[in-house]
């Protein structure tokens, strides 16, 4: 939780750091769009080597011994990010989710490892392309059909993606780790 408050702090404040006035001896400022663009080249760089990272044999590992009743497979938590990463991106450029897209769970049809990885990696390119189609003028601008406060603005939207993303990050750290798998960024 301490995690995404300060992503979300950070990128909240470099997103509006443009509003600062301009000096002549500081760099060229950012955009909004800049700045959650890279956020999501970050979560890609992050999520994709950890998804490549488990063998096709160990996708099916959900953990079993203490309190892990009914969790989702290593597979599952791949599907399940990059539904809701594909459900934001439709969101934010205003197209409607799929019925997969909208319960998280992702196609039925994307079962093997390199489905999976192919269907992550898709979900990232979605996230890209909707970023591109934010600007000041409808960065926070409310979208019709959406409720609550930053699930109603592109922004919001953009940001709980990247956020969402490193919460399973973490959990995919961990079935690897279980599998006796150094994650990616440990090596």
């Amino acid at each position: 939780m301490k995690k995404m408050k300060w992503i979300l702090a950070s990128l909240l404040l470099l997103t509006w750091s443009h509003l600062a006035p301009a000096q002549m001896d500081k760099p060229a400022q950012l955009t909004t769009r800049q700045v959650l663009d890279a956020w999501i080249t970050n979560t890609e760089n992050h999520l994709v080597p950890v998804a490549n990272a488990m063998p096709e044999d160990k996708y099916p590992f959900a953990p079993s011994h203490g309190e892990f009743n009914n969790v989702r497979t290593f597979a599952e938590q791949l599907k399940h990010l990059a539904a809701n990463n594909y459900r934001q991106a439709a969101v934010i450029l205003g197209d409607k989710p799929t019925a997969d897209q909208i319960s998280e769970q992702g196609p039925d049809s994307v079962k093997t490892k390199a489905e999976i990885v192919d269907y992550l990696e898709g979900s990232f390119a979605s996230l890209h392309k909707a970023v591109a189609a934010i600007n000041e003028n409808n960065q926070v601008e409310p979208i019709t059909g959406t409720s609550g406060t930053w699930q109603r603005a592109r922004l919001g939207l953009a940001i709980d993606a990247v956020a969402h993303s490193f919460d399973h990050y973490g959990q995919l750290v961990e079935y690897l780790r279980m599998n006796g798998i150094v994650p990616p960024d440990s090596r």
